[in-house]
C-alpha cells in the first residue's frame, strides 16, 4: 500500500531501518532488490558533514536503484544540525532528511545528541522546527520512547515533533537504558499512533511477517521499520511483504541463495569502500549470512581472517560445494 512522506511517495509500507555500520548503499540496494519501500542510511554526524570529512562525505552516496530513500543526521546544537541539513538539502540526492533523537550509545548521548534529546520535548520541538524551516526535503525523525522506565515522554516528544513540522515520525519501542535488550512497549507505540496525524512508523521486535501485520493491525502504524531482523537477511523484506499483500508464506532461502546474496552484498562493499576495505567491513555481515546454514562454523572462521574478495568468494564456493556433496550423499 502505497502512503506520503511530504510529497515523496512510499510503494509500500516496508522500512528498513537505519543501522551504524550496516545501512550503505551496499546493503541498501539488495534490501530495495527484495522489495523495502524506503531505506534510510546509517546515521551521519553534523559535524563530520560540517567540516567536509572525506569518509563523512562519502557516506552520503545515493545509488539511483535505492530511490525514495532517506539521509539521517545527528548532532547536539540547532546550528550544526540545521548546517548539516542544509547539505543534505542542497548537495545530495536523498529523497528525506531524518533526525536521529534515538541513539542510545555514550559517544552520542554526550554529545548532547541521539536519545538524549528524549528528556526534553521542548528541545525536540526547538531542533526539529530550525531543521524543517532551514530545507526543502521532508524531514522525518526517528526516536525511542523514552529515557528510561522512569522519563518516558513518548507522546510529549512526538507531538513536538509533529508541531516543529516532521512529516513523519518513527518510533523504537525501547527506552535508551533498554539499549537493544528486554522487549519492545507497542502499548506505548499504540499511544502514539493514535495521537499522530503524520504517518508513523512502528519499530522494535519485528521479527517475523505476523510481527509485521500485527504492528500495522493492532499499533496502527502507518509503516513498518524493521532492523537487525533483515541482517543477512533480506529474504524477511520478501516475506513481510507477501504476508501482508495476501497471507502468503514464503519458504526459507537455500543456502546457495543466501551466499548468492552474501557475494553480492561484498561485491557492493568492495565497489563501495575498496579492495582493503570493504572485505574487511564485510566480516561483520558473513556470520548473519551463514546464520543458521549447517557446517557453517568453520567457513565462518576462514571468512573472519580473508583478507581480499577473492579469498572471500572461494571459501563461499568451497563450502557450498561441500554442503551440496553432503547433501548428495544424505539423498542417497
Amino acid at each position: 500500500m502505497e502512503w506520503k512522506i511530504g510529497d515523496i511517495t512510499i510503494p509500500n509500507q516496508l522500512v528498513v531501518a537505519p543501522m551504524a555500520g550496516v545501512t550503505n548503499t551496499a546493503f541498501r540496494v539488495i534490501c530495495k532488490q527484495f522489495g523495502a519501500g524506503l531505506v534510510v542510511c546509517e546515521m551521519i554526524s553534523d559535524r563530520g558533514i560540517i567540516y567536509g570529512n572525506k569518509k563523512t562525505l562519502s557516506m552520503m552516496q545515493v545509488d539511483p536503484n535505492e530511490h525514495p530513500m532517506s539521509i539521517q543526521i545527528f548532532g547536539g546544537t540547532k546550528e550544526t544540525l540545521v548546517e548539516a541539513a542544509k547539505f543534505v538539502d542542497q548537495n545530495t540526492e536523498a529523497d528525506i532528511i531524518d533526525i536521529n533523537m534515538g541513539c542510545p550509545v555514550n559517544k552520542v548521548v554526550n554529545t548532547d545528541a541521539g536519545a538524549r534529546w528524549l528528556l526534553d520535548p521542548n528541545k525536540v520541538y526547538e531542533m526539529v522546527s530550525y531543521v524543517t524551516d532551514a530545507v526543502k526535503k521532508p524531514v522525518t525523525v526517528k526516536m525511542r520512547t523514552g529515557w528510561d522506565d522512569k522519563h518516558i515522554y513518548a507522546v510529549e516528544n512526538a507531538l513536538a515533533a509533529q508541531r516543529a513540522g516532521a512529516a513523519a515520525l518513527a518510533m523504537h519501542g525501547r527506552t535508551r537504558k533498554q539499549m537493544y535488550t528486554g522487549h519492545a512497549d507497542w502499548d506505548i507505540l499504540k499511544e502514539v499512533a493514535s495521537q499522530l496525524h503524520i504517518p508513523f512508523m512502528g519499530n522494535g521486535d519485528v521479527r517475523t511477517p505476523q510481527d509485521a501485520k500485527r504492528m500495522l493491525d493492532e499499533v496502527g502504524a502507518d509503516a513498518v521499520m524493521i532492523g537487525r531482523a533483515v541482517l543477512g537477511n533480506p529474504w524477511e523484506l520478501q516475506k513481510v511483504a507477501a504476508y501482508l499483500n495476501d497471507g502468503t508464506l514464503i519458504d526459507e532461502p537455500t543456502p546457495a541463495e543466501k551466499i548468492k546474496i552474501a557475494k553480492e552484498h561484498l561485491h557492493g562493499l568492495v565497489e563501495l569502500k575498496g579492495e582493503n576495505i570493504g572485505p574487511r567491513e564485510f566480516r561483520g555481515q558473513a556470520a548473519y549470512y551463514l546464520k543458521g546454514v549447517p557446517h557453517s562454523a568453520r567457513t565462518k572462521v576462514a571468512l573472519n581472517a580473508a583478507e581480499t574478495e577473492q579469498e572471500m568468494i572461494d571459501i563461499f564456493d568451497r563450502f557450498i560445494e561441500k554442503l551440496d556433496f553432503r547433501m548428495s550423499r544424505v539423498a542417497k
